[in-house]
C-alpha cells in the first residue's frame, strides 16, 4: 500500500513538472536544454544499453521507444554484458542510459558504504539512498516500477490453495508443523547468504539436505518447471519476482512480509549530463515506468521467455495500449 500512494504521487508530480516545462517552451526554444520537443530541433543521439536477460532488453526497448516517440535518435545497445560490465559502460560514457535495479546500487556497486538494514528493508529508503550515492558520480535516477524483482519462494497454486499459503510466515509453519517440503533451486540460491537462507532465518525454520534439490545453474526456468511438474515430490522453487514463467506454469509467489529480501526495483538510469541536456527526459519516461507493476512486468516478461516474442514488439504493443505511443 504504501508502494500505491508513493507511484500515485510520484505520478502527480511528473504531470506538474511537464506543465511547467510546456508554460517554458517559449522562451528556451533555442537552447538544446529547453524544448526538446520542437520537431526540428535535433535530439540524440542517445545510447541505450541493457543487461542480457529478457526483462533488461524488454526494458531498455522500452525507454529506447518512448525516446523515439518524441523525436530523439536512439542508438541500440542492448545486451551490453553482464551487471558490472553494462555498469562500466555508463560510467566511461559508452552509453548513455540502461535500466538497472535499485538494490544493486548498494549491494554492489557502492558496497563499500555501510548501509543500514532498515534501508534495505525498505522500498522508499533503497531508492533515496541509491539515487544518492549515484548522484554524487554524475549518475542520474528516475522513477522506479512498483515491482521487485528480488530471490523469491514460489509455490503451484493448488499446493498454495490447499495450505492455506499466502506469505513465507505461512510456509514456515507448515515447515514446522511437519508439512511434507522440497524446494528446487540453484547452488547459489542455497548458499549464498542473502538467498535461501535469508528466509530460514528471518522466519524461523531449517530445511534438511534433503529437501533441497539443486537445479540449473542460476536460471530460473527450470527450477520453476521442476515445481510445477512436481519431479521428486518437489513442491516450490525458487523465483524471481518479475518471472514471465511463473504464471504460465501456475506458480504463486509467496509474499515476504519480513522484507528478508533487498529491493530490486528496476528504473531507469542515465548519465547527469545527458538529463541536464534533456531534461524533459524525466517526464516522459517516469510515468511509464510507474505503471510496470509487478503484474504487468511479470506479464511482459510472459510474452518474451515463454510466447517467444521479440522484446522490441511486446515493448512497442504496451507502450501504445497504455497509450505512451501512438
Amino acid at each position: 500500500m504504501r508502494k500505491y500512494w508513493r507511484s500515485v504521487t510520484a505520478l502527480v508530480a511528473v504531470l506538474v513538472v511537464a506543465a511547467l516545462l510546456l508554460s517554458a517552451c517559449g522562451s528556451t526554444s533555442g537552447s538544446s536544454s529547453g524544448s526538446t520537443s520542437a520537431k526540428n530541433v535535433k535530439k540524440g543521439p542517445i545510447v541505450i544499453g541493457s543487461k542480457l536477460d529478457g526483462e533488461g532488453v524488454l526494458l531498455a526497448q522500452i525507454m529506447m521507444q518512448v525516446l523515439q516517440a518524441h523525436g530523439f535518435t536512439v542508438v541500440d545497445k542492448t545486451r551490453t554484458g553482464a551487471t558490472k560490465v553494462v555498469r562500466q559502460a555508463l560510467l566511461s560514457k559508452q552509453i548513455d542510459a540502461y535500466p538497472e535495479y535499485t538494490a544493486n546500487a548498494l549491494l554492489v556497486f557502492h558496497n563499500n558504504i555501510r548501509v543500514s538494514p532498515s534501508v534495505l528493508q525498505s522500498a522508499t529508503l533503497t531508492y533515496e539512498k541509491a539515487k544518492a550515492e549515484d548522484a554524487a558520480i554524475g549518475i542520474t535516477w528516475l522513477y522506479e516500477a512498483p515491482a521487485n524483482n528480488t530471490w523469491a519462494v514460489a509455490v503451484p497454486q493448488a499446493f498454495a490453495k490447499a495450505n492455506k499459503l499466502v506469505s513465507l510466515e505461512d510456509l514456515a509453519k507448515y515447515i514446522n508443523g511437519g508439512g511434507k517440503f522440497k524446494i528446487a533451486g540453484s547452488q547459489e540460491f542455497f548458499t549464498s547468504d542473502v538467498a535461501f537462507p535469508a528466509f530460514e532465518k528471518a522466519y524461523g525454520f531449517a530445511l534438511k539436505p534433503s529437501q533441497e534439490v539443486q537445479v540449473g545453474t542460476g536460471d530460473t526456468a527450470l527450477p520453476e518447471k521442476t515445481a510445477a511438474q512436481g519431479t521428486d515430490g518437489v513442491n516450490a522453487t525458487m523465483a524471481y519476482g518479475t518471472d514471465g514463467t511463473l504464471s504460465a506454469l501456475g506458480l504463486v509467489v509467496l509474499t515476504d512480509p519480513k522484507g528478508a529480501q533487498p529491493f530490486y526495483q528496476p528504473a531507469p538510469i542515465f548519465r547527469t549530463a545527458v538529463i541536464n541536456k534533456y531534461p524533459d527526459i524525466k517526464v516522459w519516461l517516469s510515468p511509464v515506468f510507474v505503471r510496470l507493476d509487478l503484474a504487468t512486468l511479470q506479464s511482459l516478461n510472459k510474452q518474451v521467455s515463454v510466447d517467444g516474442r521479440d522484446p522490441k514488439v511486446v515493448a512497442a504493443d504496451w507502450l501504445k495500449s497504455s497509450g505512451f505511443i501512438k
